[in-house]
């Protein structure tokens, strides 16, 4: 079967291969944990659908085995059912050609493994693993494929040659610009795979079929066979249920002509395709169907001002020039009024005292008006600086890059990238936050967008010019493992950075020791003056990452009604030695009195 299957490949008629084997079996079996899981729950619902496309014309059907190496399948708990699951994929497939008394094309399905930190070698081993038991349970050929990672393909296919020698159909999943989702352009991609013994290379899956065919027309060249197995189109939710558009069987007849005449020679769907669709592609094959109009791909243009970004921040000026920083922290409302924030904002720009004010980004996991919006409203409205800060905890990394150039296009230049406190020490009991990356990837999104990348390194439209800064705790209790993400925050293109509240600054010379005498950044130290002992010991014993020494500590009881005096005192020292040792400081507005920093400021 193997070499009829190549024959037929170069010879022709194009293959007809099956649909959404995946999605449809999530829809006709419920509960499963995963669709392959349906190999040993309901074995009879997959001989069905294998039969359904087989009878809808198709020459190939996939096993379904899509996410069944044995890392996919530990993340549901079925490791221990890797081999049954495997074999048992194989045995269903073949039941159903013989069901149907046709001479129909096995091939054994391989996707990707996901997140997977460990080395290409053990990479390597799980794809030859599944690949094994695929073979020797009778499959005539592999597609290894839905990968957006080039490189975990180029693994995958070393891997399943150096176990095997049945054909390979290789499968990249690619966008409505012709480019994977690590930024690898289709024509790259069919270079690099090209001297790799394929059977055929293509496009599946991804934004539908004219994404696939925009895919393939990069793609070709003479003596290249081609594949085009898209989904039906963008999949939505509605409630639990995924749901995808209502491709007219035209449609798919339409693009089987255009895949054809690119030079496929295998043609199928994927997610969302039903036997409907596999029954107009095979029409449009055996009618030897021309498309109605040529496919007229189009180059995507980035759009950048030549303006854009060439001004420098006051905040980049004053690092720039050793100009002592002083900004101002203030919260954002816990409701959907600015007005007392704008008030404040203005009144500290009237002062002449400072030029910033940073905006905390729901400190304390305690939720209050985003500190990008907020900060938009105080530039705009009050006329003074701001430094928002962003914090990964609240958003998906599509989230983060939509809200970032949003503010971009405001105006915002300055963002402080931190992690954020956990939620549930906050408002919201049981609650785990987001964390798709934490303070060190938030400042790799940030300069990737800086570069006209997104995180996943396509193109944008044009690039941002974000001043990035970036927190760290020179009083840290592991302060091995704080220097080790500092560096790492300032690898990732941090520019400055607002250290933790101190109270002491031996703990900044004893940081700035161990980092060789300096910091590769300006630093920003924050100074709060505390108003009374038992705010300084609910501080010191209740937030984390904070330290204030028992000596300070001491005074403010001493003081007694006092004590705001003696804070304020502390605080003006602690201003004039960080004068001496860092390029500015950030102050804490005293609560429910944020114009009382000012008096930290008077001369």
């Amino acid at each position: 079967m193997a070499s009829r299957f190549l024959e037929r490949l170069q010879t022709g008629p194009a293959i007809v291969a099956d649909g959404g084997m995946g999605s449809l079996i999530s829809s006709a079996v419920p509960h499963l944990r995963c669709p392959e899981e349906a190999n040993l729950r309901a074995p009879e619902s997959v001989v069905s659908l294998h039969v359904s496309f087989i009878r809808a014309g198709a020459d190939l059907i996939e096993t379904n085995t899509f996410g069944a190496n044995r890392r996919k399948l530990a993340t549901h708990f079925l490791e221990d059912e890797f081999e049954r699951i495997n074999s048992t994929a194989v045995r269903l497939a073949r039941e159903a050609r013989d069901v149907c008394g046709r001479e129909v094309f096995i091939a054994g399905s391989i996707g990707p493994l996901g997140e997977f930190e460990e080395d290409r070698a053990r990479r390597g081993d799980l794809f030859a693993e599944q690949a094994g038991l695929l073979e020797g349970r009778g499959a005539d050929l592999f597609m290894i494929e839905t990968f957006f990672d080039l490189d975990e393909l180029e693994t995958a296919i070393r891997a399943v040659r150096a176990s095997s020698t049945l054909p390979i159909v290789a499968l990249l999943t690619f966008d409505e610009d012709g480019e994977t989702l690590g930024g690898v352009g289709a024509r790259e991609a069919a270079e690099r795979l090209g001297g790799l013994e394929l059977a055929a290379i293509g496009a599946n899956h991804g934004a539908g079929p004219q994404a696939a065919l925009a895919a393939l027309s990069e793609m070709r060249s003479d003596g290249r066979v081609l594949a085009a197995l898209p989904n039906v189109g963008l999949a939505s939710m509605s409630g639990p249920r995924i749901v995808y558009p209502h491709a007219t069987p035209d449609y798919f007849s339409q693009f089987a002509a255009h895949a054809r005449e690119l030079g496929a020679g295998l043609i199928g769907g994927c997610c969302g395709t039903t036997p409907a669709q596999i029954t107009a592609i095979r029409a449009a094959i055996e009618d030897g169907r021309a498309p109605r109009a040529p496919l007229v791909p189009h180059e995507r243009t980035i759009v950048a001002h030549e303006d854009e970004g060439a001004h420098e921040t006051e905040l980049a000026r004053m690092l720039r020039t050793g100009e002592f920083v002083v900004s101002v922290q203030l919260d954002p409302p816990l409701g959907g009024s600015n007005r007392a924030l704008l008030d404040v904002a203005r009144r500290l720009k009237e002062s002449g005292r400072t030029r910033l004010v940073d905006i905390n980004d729901n400190a304390r996991a305690r939720a209050r008006m985003n500190a990008l919006m907020a900060s938009i409203a105080v530039e705009r409205v009050a006329g003074i600086e701001t430094i928002p800060h962003v914090t990964s905890r609240d958003m998906t990394v599509m989230g983060l890059e939509a809200m970032l150039l949003g503010a971009h296009a405001e105006g915002i230049r300055n963002v402080l990238a931190i992690t954020g406190d956990p939620p549930d020490v906050g408002d919201y009991p049981g609650s785990s936050g987001v964390y798709e990356v934490d303070a060190v990837g938030l400042c790799q999104l940030v300069s990737r967008l800086n570069h006209g990348e997104n995180f996943n390194g396509k193109a944008i439209d044009a690039p941002t010019s974000f001043y990035l800064g970036v927190a760290v705790n020179p009083s840290a209790d592991d302060l091995e493992h704080e220097l080790e993400r500092f560096r790492r925050k300032v690898e990732a293109g941090a520019r400055f950075a607002m250290t933790q509240i101190l109270f002491d600054l031996s703990y900044l010379d004893a940081f700035l020791e161990r980092l060789g005498g300096s910091s590769p950044i300006p630093l920003l130290v924050g100074v709060w003056p505390l108003t009374s002992f038992q705010l300084a010991e609910r501080l010191h014993n209740e937030a984390p990452g904070i330290v204030v020494p028992e000596p300070v500590q001491e005074r403010l009881r001493a003081a007694g009604p006092n004590a705001a005096r003696v804070g304020l005192e502390l605080a003006r020292d602690l201003l004039a030695e960080t004068r001496e040792k860092a390029a500015g400081a950030y102050l804490v507005a005293p609560f429910r009195q944020p114009l009382g920093v000012l008096d930290l400021l008077a001369d």
